[in-house]
């Protein structure tokens, strides 16, 4: 046991120098594994930025009749002007028309938080989220209060995700990419991911449940999971959205299990319907779900997930029985 005791010490002290040395060595190499795990962390750390970010940007005014939310920081942009020909194009196009500008700047936050989280089309989404934070960083980088360099990082973190490997890893992109390389890797991927999805949303609609116990089922705004004030957050729902969660997560674990894909279709029709009625309601009335824009945005995931998967799920099985019938026939 003594031997046994020393030696242990030995390889943790072992352990210990190899990984100190390793902080002073040129930063000229890293094992492609880490380096996606890595980028693959980033590109869901943005998604949870624009997912929590897109909370606030309420139809249908998007707070112009208040003079607070989208419409006042976007009114910053000529207060406390950046650039002043892009100053001039708010005054003169965006803020006279902004309805339709707040609508777009909605889609284009949502796309970028579903397509970062979901590791779907990762590299044109980068794109995108490189103009937003520039269009972002123009607008409100002078206003008091405002610190400048976190719109430079924003676009930095979007830079990095063009150039990596950000898709490889808990993405649709690596779905893709296995599906298009080897014959069984695509349905092996596509297990690995919805499984993963199917597991977070039932642990969030769980905490849901949890959390809007003793509240009235069918309250406006339900609970929110996350930490709002670390400006993180998965949406939030009333008993019923969390029970409707609960379905999604259901359907999406057991096409994970029975390899179904048309359990994986069903999960992706219920997330979408669910995310479709809190578009509808948002700002209009009381939604069903309890929810919010970022709530909407989480249900879009499952369902890019879901839709994504289902094609892979249970295709060597299927691929089984058509060559059985070609032998037979």
């Amino acid at each position: 046991m003594r031997r046994y005791r020393r030696r242990l010490r030995q390889v943790q002290i072992t352990g210990a120098s190899i990984a100190l040395a390793s902080l002073f060595r040129p930063a000229t190499d890293a094992p492609a594994r880490a380096s996606a795990g890595v980028a693959a962390a980033l590109r869901i750390l943005a998604g949870l930025l624009w997912l929590y970010n897109v909370s606030w940007k309420r139809p249908p005014d998007f707070g112009k009749d208040s003079g607070n939310g989208l419409y006042g920081f976007t009114q910053d942009a000529v207060d406390h002007p950046v650039l002043p020909p892009f100053s001039w194009l708010v005054e003169t196009i965006v803020l006279p028309n902004f309805a339709f500008f707040g609508w777009g700047v909605l889609v284009v936050e949502t796309l970028l938080a579903v397509l970062l989280l979901t590791g779907t089309l990762v590299r044109l989404a980068a794109i995108v989220g490189v103009v937003q934070s520039l269009s972002i960083g123009l607008s409100v980088a002078q206003t008091p209060g405002e610190w400048p360099w976190s719109y430079w990082l924003m676009i930095g973190v979007h830079v990095v995700l063009l150039f990596t490997a950000a898709g490889r890893i808990a993405a649709v992109d690596a779905v893709r990419g296995a599906a298009q390389s080897r014959r069984h890797t695509g349905e092996l991927a596509a297990h690995r991911l919805a499984g993963g999805w199917g597991i977070v949303v039932l642990l969030t609609a769980v905490l849901a449940v949890a959390l809007s116990m003793g509240d009235d089922p069918s309250a406006p705004s339900g609970a929110t999971i996350g930490g709002p004030g670390l400006s993180v957050s998965l949406g939030s729902y009333n008993l019923i959205g969390a029970v409707v969660l609960a379905v999604v997560a259901a359907l999406m674990l057991a096409a994970t299990t029975l390899h179904s894909r048309m359990l994986a279709v069903a999960a992706g029709v219920v997330a979408a319907v669910a995310a479709a009625s809190l578009y509808a309601q948002l700002g209009r009335t009381d939604a069903w779900l309890g929810g919010s824009n970022t709530s909407a945005a989480f249900f879009l995931c499952a369902a890019v997930v879901s839709f994504a998967t289902a094609g892979q799920l249970g295709r060597t099985r299927r691929q089984s029985r058509t060559a059985a019938r070609a032998v037979g026939g």
